[in-house]
Order: structure tokens, then sequence, then C-alpha cells
């Protein structure tokens, strides 16, 4: 490009960095150089391969494969798992991908053809502005800009060139989708229903309100309500899993720890077990002797510490040293330890000067003696011998596997327990194996005629696996869940009888009785509809914007029967400051949506005008080596 902005060097004028809008434009320009950065998608049936074109402009089969991988590794972070390529797909991101390749391709077209160019000023102002190619002093650096695209695998012309066609396109959308007013009728009918308020009254249906205490529910109405609620009751398809495994627990216990190993872990945690006794200790400290002996006098004569403390601009969580130890004290430890009771030494001297010591609370001596820690400590050394005793196996272990060997050789060779266990995602009844992510990552992705493999779980052990059969999902006995289902028929009965009550209230109220008159009744002050409340679910809220004034409705929500009259309804006021920032907030709102949505229709227009042609074989083969 050959006009530069000039080098940051040559301006000594100081800026303000902000780290929040730096950290903003590093992301950008990331993301601006992906989209030049090679993929490696090649030779699908030429040299670089296009999975299409709108009008004269081709769309590289390197752009959609980069942003699919952009795309998938993205979504491993937000689930905090790996996402395959048919997981993306399943999710429509290749779809997306897709149009948004198609669209910036027909904004490309467009501005070839209506000539449209970006020029050299305009890229180096545009440039200039990315502080993450600005140097030291804040202007841009030649040198911080050419070393941040060549770590990102780009350069000046490649870079470039997509800026010019980012303006490009944004120059087009923003001369048809420029200039949006919000419509007045539209805004202020927005704004009066987001800026509304209700107040309400809310008398909820406790157990306590019914007539006669609830019975325990009889044998017939568990199993009643078990067979009518058979689908709740019901565990998910599962994994039949066959699996041996050696873990820590488990060989613990067979670890021979030598007495001086015991020993010196006590001794390393010493500190832990042999505690000294302890003082809480508040410090007030002054500037000189003078000044600390006058607030002793003050004291002595009968203001508090508080007072004290105060006087001095400061908290009592401004003086707090915590629980200390004589020694660290110093020179105040013999005077402070001296006392036996809470109260005020002084002055005496400290690390930061003469100072008042206020002595809180008496904290006694505390020992742990070795024997009383050995179980602790045997068991701490026996597991961490386990695992290291588990960690010499695993590569003949590894190589028993690859030589054919079935679970049960490793049971019998190895000393691994050989185990069963039907395994469902997300299943509350799961074995305690399935705790370790490492076996649910393999449990999940384990498939018939998979050979069992080695894993390491996350506390040192080792488990191999290999699916038995898909067990298809199957009601869970009622005799293995009986506790819980007693539980849900009580909760059921439950809501029966508090919605029988709110019945009788509501009809009480119905027929002339206030609203108190059937029980303690919160007032909730005036309200927004986007609110959250403390008082009841999310029902409560909705319920009473449908509602008008001196209107009672019955709310019936699981366990949860209230009584709800609504009291007023207040206008929001346009000329309130709250009133004014909402209003702004929505007008801005609606004008970026028309934008956007005047952006949408303009670039699939002069798409559809100029063509869209795609190859999906090409597709196909970048999404087959994606899946690879």
């Amino acid at each position: 490009m050959s006009k530069a902005p000039h080098s940051a060097d040559q301006d000594d004028t100081p800026r303000k960095k902000k780290r929040g809008a730096g950290l903003l434009v590093w992301i950008l320009v990331a993301m601006l150089i992906a989209g030049l950065s090679g993929f490696g998608v090649e030779n699908f049936g030429g040299a670089t391969a296009k999975i299409g074109r709108v009008g004269d402009t081709e769309i590289d089969a390197n752009d959609y494969a980069r942003e699919m991988q952009a795309q998938i590794t993205t979504l491993t972070r937000q689930f905090g798992a790996p996402v395959s390529m048919a997981d993306a797909r399943s999710f429509g991101i290749d779809r997306q991908v897709l149009a948004g390749l198609v669209n910036r391709a027909a904004l490309d077209d467009e501005a070839a053809r209506l000539g449209l160019s970006v020029g050299d000023a305009t890229v180096a102002a545009e440039l200039a502005a990315i502080s993450a190619f600005q140097g030291i002093k804040g202007g841009f650096d030649r040198q911080t800009y050419a070393l941040t695209l060549q770590q990102n695998g780009t350069n000046e012309a490649e870079f470039e060139s997509n800026l010019r066609r980012d303006v490009a396109r944004s120059l087009l959308t923003g001369a048809v989708a420029g200039g949006v007013v919000a419509p007045e009728p539209m805004t202020n009918a927005l704004f009066a229903w987001a800026g509304e308020q209700r107040s309400f009254s809310l008398l909820v249906i406790e157990e306590s309100a019914l007539d006669a205490l609830l019975p325990a529910p009889t044998a017939a109405e568990v199993q009643a309500h078990y067979d009518a609620n058979l689908a709740s009751y019901t565990r998910p398809e599962a994994k039949r899993i066959e699996y041996a495994a050696l873990l820590p627990a488990t060989l613990a216990p067979t670890m021979e720890v030598p007495d001086e190993d015991v020993q010196k872990a006590y001794n390393a945690r010493l500190s832990e077990f042999v505690i000294p006794e302890k003082r809480l200790v508040e410090r007030l400290v002054f500037p000189d002797d003078a000044a600390a002996a006058a607030a002793k006098a003050k004291l002595d004569q009968g203001a508090s510490f508080e007072d004290l403390v105060a006087e001095r601009g400061l908290t009592l969580e401004d003086i707090d040293l915590g629980d200390v130890t004589r020694d660290e004290l110093a020179a105040a430890g013999d005077a402070v330890f001296a006392l036996t009771e809470p109260g005020v030494v002084g002055p005496l001297p400290s690390a930061l000067g003469p100072a008042l010591f206020r002595m809180n609370a008496v904290l006694a001596a505390q020992e742990t003696t070795l024997e009383a820690a050995r179980p602790e400590l045997l068991a701490l050394l026996q597991t961490d011998a386990a695992a290291r005793t588990i960690a010499d196996k695993i590569e003949a272990i590894d190589d028993a596997l690859a030589g054919g060997a079935a679970l049960a050789d490793l049971s019998t060779e190895f000393g691994m327990t050989l185990a069963m266990t039907d395994y469902a995602p997300g299943a509350d009844d799961n074995d305690p194996i399935t705790a370790f992510n490492a076996f649910r990552s393999a449990a999940e992705k384990l498939a018939e005629g998979d050979f069992p493999e080695a894993i390491v779980l996350e506390d040192g052990g080792i488990v191999a696996m290999q699916l038995v059969e898909i067990v298809p999902p199957s009601p869970v006995p009622l005799d293995k869940i009986t506790d819980k289902v007693t539980e849900d028929t009580r909760t059921a009965n439950l809501a029966t009888a508090l919605a029988a009550k709110g019945a009788a209230a509501k009809a009480a109220v119905d027929a002339g009785a206030s609203l108190e008159s059937q029980g303690s009744v919160v007032a909730v002050a005036a309200t927004e509809r986007q609110a959250t409340l403390d008082v009841g679910p999310a029902v409560v809220l909705t319920t009473a914007f449908q509602m008008q004034p001196g209107e009672v409705r019955l709310i019936e929500s699981g366990e949860f029967v209230a009584l709800l009259r609504l009291d007023t309804i207040l206008a929001a006021d346009p000329t309130s400051e709250m009133g004014k920032d909402l209003k702004d907030a929505i007008r801005q709102n609606v004008q970026s949506a028309i934008a956007q949505d005047l952006a949408a229709l303009y670039t699939a227009t002069v798409g559809q005008q100029a063509g869209i042609s795609l190859d999906q074989a090409v597709i196909d083969a970048v999404n087959t080596q994606l899946g690879n």
C-alpha cells in the first residue's frame, strides 16, 4: 500500500489506554485475520476449490472451511466439551456459515458492479484506528502491524485487500440502512408496554393454612401415582458397558507405607497439626507517642475504643489483625498475651508506630498428635502410592489390550476389577464409576465393535471398557424408588389440597369477603413486567399484567397457590429521567432492527439478481475433511 500512516514513534502525544477497548479490538483483529489465514483445504478438483459463486464473485472453499472450524471451536468452548463436525451440522452451523459467505459475496459482487472501491487513504485511516497495530506511544506503528500479521499467518497485501472489501460492504449497507428513523407510534407503543408498572396484593396459600394436617400417602395412592406418571420414572436408553478398572481408592488399602514416611508427612504439615495459642487483636496506630498516650487517656476516662478508631478516620476492619501469635506481635506480644480477658493495652511499639492494642478473644493452643493424625496421613500416602503403582502399569495394560487381551484377562493379569454398568447420560442413578469425566466421555463415544482402550481417570486410576448392548428405556421398579415416589405423591396431594383451599378463598372473595380476611396478604409495590419477584414464581407477574385494577385471580403453579389482586396500574412516565433513558434505548433498538432488516433485504436482493450457484460436491468434500 502506498500511503501508510506515520509511525507512532513520531507522535509524542500521551494517550490513555483502555484495557477493555484494547481487548475488544484484539478480538476484532483476530476475527478479521481469521478470514485470511490458510486452512489447508485444497485439491477439491482444482488448485484452490470454489464452493460456488454470486454473480462474478467466487466463494473460496478455504473460507468455508475456516469459518466452519472457527464456529466449531467457539461451540467447544461454550459447551466445555469437544463438538464434532456432525454435531455442528446438526445445529445448522454449516447452513449459517454458507449463508454468511453468500451474503458477503453478494455485496462484493454488487460493489464491483457499481465500481465502488476503497482508496488507500481510507484503508490507512482504518488501520490507524486499530489499537492492536499501535506502538507504545499510541499511534500506528508499521513494525507492530507487520509483526501482528506475521504471527497470525498473513501479510499486509492480503489483510488490506480483505479490509477494503469489508469497508466497501459497510458503505453499501450503510447507504441503504443509514438514516433510518424509528417510527414514533411504534416507539411510543413499546415504551408504554415496557415502562408500565403495576402494584398488587398477594395471598399465598401455604400448608399451614389447610384445615387439617395432610395425611401420609397410602400404599395404594403411591402405586396409583407411579402408574399415572410412569414416564417420569422411566430410565432413559442406556449403554450396557463391561469395564475393567483399577482405582487408587481400591488399591490403596493394600499399599505398605513405612512409618518414617508418615512422620515426614506429619512434619511437613506440622503447622496444621500444632497450632500455638493465639489472640484476636485490633491495632490502632498513632503518629507519635504523645498522640497514642492522649488516646489512651481518653479511653481511661470513658471514651470507647470505637470512638478512637473513628477519630483516626478508620474502621474496625482497617485495624483488624485477625488471629495472631505472640511472636507476630513482636514487642507488644507479652503485654497483649498477659490479658486473660478482652481489653486494651498500650501504647506499645509496632512496625507502623506507637499503637493501642485491643484483645478481643483468647484462642487456645491446639495440637493433633502424630498418632491422631496417622489415619489421615496414612490414607493419603497409600492413595498416592497406589496412583504411582497404577501409573507404572499403564504401558503394560496398553500393550496387553493392543495384543488382543480381553477385559477378563486384565482382571486376571493386573488385578483390575471387572464390572458391568448401564450408563445413561444425565441419569441420576448411574454407578459411582461414572462420576469421572473421563469415564463419561469415553462411554458416550463408545460404539459397537470398539476395542477396549486404556483410559486414565482424574484420580490416576485406569479403566478399559467395551459396549455389550443398548438397553432400551424401561420403568424403574417401584420397590427401588419407593421413597422418591412417596414424596412425589405427597407433593401432588399437597398441591391438590392447596388448590382446593385457594378455590374456597377465591369463592369467599367473589362473594364479598375481603382478600385480607382470608389470610396474610403481602403488598407488592409498583413493579415493571421485566422484574424478578421474591414472593412467588414468574407467573405471578405475568398474571398481574393481564388483569384490571380490583380484579382477583387464583394462581396455581405446582405447589404454589395464591390469590392475586391487582391494585394499581402506573403508566410509563416519558418526562422522568428513567423514562427518557428507556425511551431512547427503545428508539435506538428499533432503528437498529429496521436498519438490519433493510441491510439483509438489500443483500438478499442483490444476490438473487446476480445469481447464486453452489457446488454441493465441493461443500460435501470440505465437510468430510473437517469431520475426519
